[in-house]
């Protein structure tokens, strides 16, 4: 199916590489805007993993993720230094040999100017039958092959790169969100009638996030789905529900509230 169009249900994965994720040093924060990026797109984040700075590591989470869902984004590891290795990890999962691409090459020398050391040359390295991902933020670009895409672990460049990957995707139909809010009730109170309607409608995403603070307690429960009527009714089912439940304070908060 050619990017724009739209089908049924499409997937990715994220591999967040990096032992400096997993030491707690750095706060990954690229997760959550590839989810909300992609979901623009109707593509649905069914799964992420982090792992170190180790070759077989990578190569074995993305094999395992590339052939369960349509698209694959890893992010860092493609800079400068020795434990940049993910290029190393790419051609190796698939297979093929890396080369120097001639256009980051004349990218970094017209940036840097003069001969470019190791380091340097390390970042035009491409796999052989990969494409570009521009970067319109700074450096070098990242690549893609296959269904992976290979960006940036730096937040505001990794964002910069996405903006090539969105127009590459197969779209999905885009998932609407609501949010019911119960105030003053616990999740044992709301378990049943939230099960029930789950039930009821399984093409549905139903979850519960409790919330405790000064001004009290409750839950917001989430509803996601494609269709607008059905989460549209069952936004109301939901409601009348909880009423009948004895839950008093119920009401659907805007997106974002």
């Amino acid at each position: 199916m050619a990017s724009g169009e739209t089908g049924d249900r499409v997937t990715a994965a994220v591999l967040i590489i990096g032992d400096e994720i997993l030491s707690g040093r750095t706060q990954d924060t690229n997760l959550r805007d590839i989810s909300r990026y992609l979901g623009t797109f109707g593509v649905d984040l069914a799964e992420a993993r982090v792992v170190p700075d180790v070759i077989e590591e990578i190569v074995a989470a993305l094999n395992a993720l590339r052939e369960r869902y349509d698209y694959v984004i890893t992010t860092g590891g493609i800079g400068p230094t020795h434990d940049d290795i993910t290029a190393d990890a790419i051609a190796a999962a698939f297979g093929v040999e890396l080369y120097e691409h001639p256009d980051i090459l004349a990218l970094m020398t017209a940036r840097w100017g003069g001969e470019l050391n190791a380091a340097r040359r390390r970042m035009a390295r491409v796999p052989v039958g990969g494409d570009l991902v521009k970067n319109p933020v700074q450096g070098p670009p990242g690549f893609t092959i296959g269904n992976v895409f290979v960006l940036a672990g730096v937040p505001q460049i990794m964002r910069g790169m996405l903006e090539d990957v969105g127009p590459r995707l197969r779209t999905g139909a885009v998932t609407i969100s609501r949010t019911v809010r119960v105030e003053g009730s616990t999740e044992g109170v709301i378990a049943a009638p939230l099960e029930g309607v789950a039930r009821a409608h399984p093409a549905m995403s139903l979850g519960s996030y409790p919330f405790f603070g000064p001004d009290g307690y409750g839950s917001n429960l989430v509803l996601r789905g494609r269709d607008p009527e059905e989460v549209a009714a069952t936004v109301a089912e939901l409601m009348a529900v909880l009423k009948d439940a004895g839950c008093t304070n119920v009401k659907e908060v805007e997106p974002g509230a």
